[in-house]
């Protein structure tokens, strides 16, 4: 058990897997040492936790586990192979969208079924709960959401090859109805995957371990005990020996780490998909039935100026339904946007690190400013075209103080461009704008010389509405993607047919809604 220990504690051992076989990526030194420890704890069937910084590409080294727990089990076999079932990832809704992609980029060949009424259809998502282990005998990877997989019994039927489960922090709460249910959950090994760093939140802590490795830390009554001692000294005895514990079953690699950080991007961009309210989906189809309405009898510049208002209500809609309807109140719990927003600053709050967010939507930020600032607990900045040209420098002057304001908010007209803002390190695109040129320009405020920091940029995209297909538009190269941008390179939608107009604009209630 001794060997097994140090082999955990020193991830850049010699061990018999090529990360880079079978993965189309050069994985960097770093990676390719994760993928080894997590190849190695997985064989034994220990439960392990991977808490990489931000950006250090997390998802990247699962799927290349992955990649390589099918090539040792083929490579290995001396008889023909038992039937092997696949690997469960559990995710947050916004990182669906994400996980496919990066799957297709970097491993096609693993076949992926997503348990999401948002990608498969009802139909098929019955086939597989009735009979799981023959609709799914073909396929390498199961992915679902937190919030079915604490509703779905059928995922219970199986004992998975391995579970993971990404942002874990989503069962930090040991008492949660979600927590209970996918402990319940069978695998053959578990790995948790999360970017904070666990040892800051002992209240939390024994919960992500009770999911991997249950029972190194006790019940959660003696952890409790535990760690809960009055006296200072025995107190910060037991917490070493705690670190001590945990630490052989934590992966940790900082981006503040000089080892680490030459061999990072300098900037890496990460689309953050978006859910719809009711309140949004509900004026969001309004909008679009009247437009459709509406094309059948306007022509011309009627026409025209139809479609651009139409666009940008929809865009409105998407951000937050008092912006649309020019109300004065923004409830949090109205927007998609706002939850993932939320979610985001946890991370940025807990590590002191700042941010800019972007909204081409000049009356957009002062609602944001108010919620960030209910957020992280104190007020940042918000600069506007309403701003008077004296102020800018002196804001600029306050954000870039080391323990200056933890963010800004910026219009993207009026701080897209002249602004020096390297104390931030992420950068939001709170809404997309027609021009992805005017987006990197914005994002060239933090990322540009004099950033100590590598740079993380989350572009927000409303599944099942424009902003989807306005960024697989930007994304694709398609012939129908170039005709629509003009020289500016701004899309020139008011040039699509009607029938490619309401195409581009049509609600997905299934992708905008779900969860």
């Amino acid at each position: 058990m001794h060997s097994v220990i140090q082999s955990l504690r020193n991830p850049s051992g010699q061990v018999g897997v090529d990360p880079e076989a079978g993965i189309r990526a050069t994985l960097r030194h770093y990676q390719i040492d994760g993928v080894r420890w997590l190849w190695f704890a997985t064989r034994l069937g220990l439960g392990v936790c991977l808490a990489d910084d931000m950006g250090l590409g997390k998802t990247l080294q699962v799927i290349s586990l992955i990649v390589q727990l099918y090539r040792t089990q083929t490579a290995t076999a001396k008889k023909p192979p038992e039937p092997k079932t696949p690997v469960l990832l559990i995710v947050p809704t916004s990182l669906l969208g994400n996980w496919q992609r990066e799957v297709a980029k970097f491993a096609p060949q693993l076949k992926l079924f997503v348990a999401h009424r948002s990608v498969t259809t009802v139909d098929a998502l019955k086939r597989v709960e009735a009979n799981p282990e023959k609709e799914l005998a073909d396929h390498q990877i199961v992915m679902t959401t937190y919030g079915i997989a604490a509703k779905s019994a059928w995922l219970q039927q199986v004992t998975w090859q391995l579970i993971v489960l990404d942002e874990a922090q989503a069962i930090k709460n040991a008492n949660a109805t979600q927590t209970k249910a996918i402990k319940k959950l069978a695998a053959k090994c578990r790995i948790t995957m999360t970017g904070t760093p666990v040892e800051n939140h002992l209240g939390d802590l024994w919960s992500l371990f009770d999911f991997s490795t249950p029972g190194l830390l006790g019940t959660a009554a003696e952890f409790k005990r535990f760690v809960s001692s009055k006296d200072d000294r025995q107190r910060a005895q037991r917490l070493s020996a705690l670190r001590a514990l945990v630490q052989p079953y934590v992966l940790r690699r900082l981006k503040t780490d000089p080892a680490i950080v030459p061999d990072l991007p300098a900037k890496t961009e990460m689309r953050v998909d978006c859910g719809l309210s009711p309140t949004q989906a509900a004026l969001y189809k309004e909008v679009v039935d009247d437009l459709e309405h509406s094309l059948n009898v306007a022509t011309g510049i009627q026409r025209r100026g139809l479609v651009l208002a139409a666009l940008m209500q929809l865009k409105q809609i998407c951000n937050h339904p008092s912006l649309y309807l020019k109300r004065d109140k923004f409830a949090s719990q109205d927007s998609g946007k706002y939850a993932e927003l939320g979610r985001l600053c946890e991370t940025m709050l807990e590590k002191q690190e700042k941010l800019l967010v972007f909204s081409q939507f000049q009356s957009m930020c002062d609602p944001l400013h108010e919620y960030l600032a209910a957020v992280f607990g104190r007020p940042g900045l918000t600069l506007t075209g309403k701003t008077i040209a004296k102020a800018r420098g002196k804001l600029v002057a306050e954000f870039q103080q080391p323990f200056g304001p933890p963010y800004f908010v910026i219009s993207v007209k009026a701080g897209g461009t002249g602004l020096n803002l390297t104390e931030a390190c992420h950068v939001v695109h709170f809404d997309r704008w027609w021009n992805p040129a005017v987006e990197d320009q914005a994002t060239d405020r933090a990322f540009r010389i004099g950033q100590q920091r590598n740079v993380m940029v989350h572009k927000f995209v409303t599944r099942g509405t424009l902003e989807e297909r306005l960024d697989d538009l930007i994304q694709s190269k398609r012939s129908i993607s170039k005709a629509l941008f003009d020289k500016s390179g701004d899309l020139n939608l008011t040039e699509m047919t009607n029938e490619q107009l309401m195409d581009f604009v049509s609600l997905d209630l299934n992708k905008a809604t779900s969860t």
